[in-house]
């Protein structure tokens, strides 16, 4: 009989065998235009219909990249076979990002049939690159197909379908995908998953969220500065381009300074890794990276209208830094041996509540309260860091 085929999966207890391969990095690029045009299309509709289309699209971009994640965590990304899979969800998810702006008009059959092809091909790839591997894994593929090719048939229905009929079809495919992984992708007659089936590495998980969320922030960073160059330089605009400046750094502060290296060493050294990166890095995820795509927004309304900003513009500088300190304060919580989320970020969250009044009668100008919501953020991170070397006193 000829020899099994090289298993594809990684290697697993080498000094490298978690890292992060540069083809998956040349993946990532793919989302970093994803980002700026969930961005753009914010910008473009700022209303609550707006607001809902983007806010689904940009769960089903994560979803999508998140999952991709997962399967080159166990997939060896220096195989031909997996570089060639990756190219062609990058060729897929290049499409599907194109078609963001008109995903709720003429491009959404081109939108959700990239996304479920991405999907479906993809956990289809994982189904044969495990032909010869732990049985286990298989068996949890093939429960995530059915799942998936539930999901799929809502999209490319909605695809088809116009208005709120579409809108309706693509909430429950997403829906399908979101509590999939709660009730452990359980399917008649093949069971469920348990988080044992998840065994990820988890240096490789937490490395992999880390760098996306330097890719929203960097994005964000992008938008900035190519609104800036665009505007006549004056205080005004000067002073919105170093809020929005320091609001970044603000951000980079608390997710890095201490919380990227504390969930990184509690997914390496847990017992159940799989159950921490469903919580921690798959959903916990979203309102952080959710944060940082709307506080570019923001930013890009206080630089083009510092003196006032609508409604919608006030909801959009205030909830940014909102969900970018609600996602951290959980991902915090659940990676660490605490009984509840930071103080300083419940005080961030009480902050931006109180301010929210004031803002909404219209007695900031969009500057100074994009401003006010930058001193927060620096608040936080500064009250954390200070914190942490008094290990006695909640940070």
């Amino acid at each position: 009989m000829n020899a099994s085929p090289k298993p594809l999966l990684r290697t697993r207890g080498g000094h490298e065998s978690g890292r992060v391969g540069m083809v998956e990095l040349f993946f990532d690029l793919v989302f970093v235009f994803a980002v700026t045009q969930l961005s753009h299309t914010l910008l473009a509709q700022p209303t609550p219909a707006g607001a809902l289309q983007t806010a689904l699209l940009f769960v089903a971009m994560w979803w999508v990249w998140i999952y991709t994640s997962w399967i080159t965590n166990w997939l060896d990304p220096e195989r031909v076979p997996v570089r060639l899979m990756l190219f062609a969800l990058m060729l897929a998810g290049l499409l599907m990002s194109s078609s963001i702006p008109k995903a709720f008009g003429a491009h959404g059959l081109a939108f959700a049939g990239a996304y479920a092809f991405m999907h479906v091909g993809r956990t289809l790839f994982m189904l044969w690159a495990t032909r010869n591997g732990p049985a286990a894994l298989r068996r949890n593929f093939q429960r995530v197909l059915v799942w998936l090719l539930a999901s799929g048939a809502l999209w490319i229905a909605g695809g088809f379908g116009q208005g709120e009929t579409r809108f309706g079809l693509w909430l429950l495919a997403l829906a399908i995908e979101f509590v999939s992984p709660l009730v452990l992708f359980w399917v008649p007659g093949l069971g469920r998953s348990t988080t044992a089936d998840w065994n990820v590495d988890g240096h490789h998980m937490a490395e992999r969220c880390a760098l996306f969320i330097i890719i929203a922030l960097g994005e964000s960073l992008l938008i900035t500065g190519a609104t800036f160059a665009d505007l006549a330089w004056n205080a005004d605009t000067v002073a919105a381009f170093a809020v929005a400046f320091l609001g970044s750094v603000a951000m980079w502060w608390i997710y890095f300074d201490t919380g990227a290296e504390r969930g990184h060493r509690r997914i390496a050294n847990s017992a159940d890794p799989g159950r921490v990166a469903r919580s921690a890095y798959t959903y916990l995820h979203l309102p952080i990276v959710a944060g940082i795509v709307v506080c570019a927004v923001a930013d890009e309304i206080v630089l083009v209208h510092p003196g006032h900003a609508e409604d919608a513009g006030i909801a959009t500088i205030l909830a940014g830094p909102a969900l970018y300190l609600l996602g951290n304060a959980l991902f915090k919580w659940v990676t660490n041996d605490r009984r509840g989320p930071p103080l300083s970020h419940l005080i961030g969250l009480l902050l931006l509540f109180a301010l929210a009044p004031f803002a909404f009668a219209h007695l900031f100008s969009a500057l100074a309260l994009g401003a006010t919501t930058t001193a927060i953020l620096m608040l936080v991170a500064a009250w954390e860091t200070v914190a942490l070397h008094r290990p006695a006193r909640a940070s």
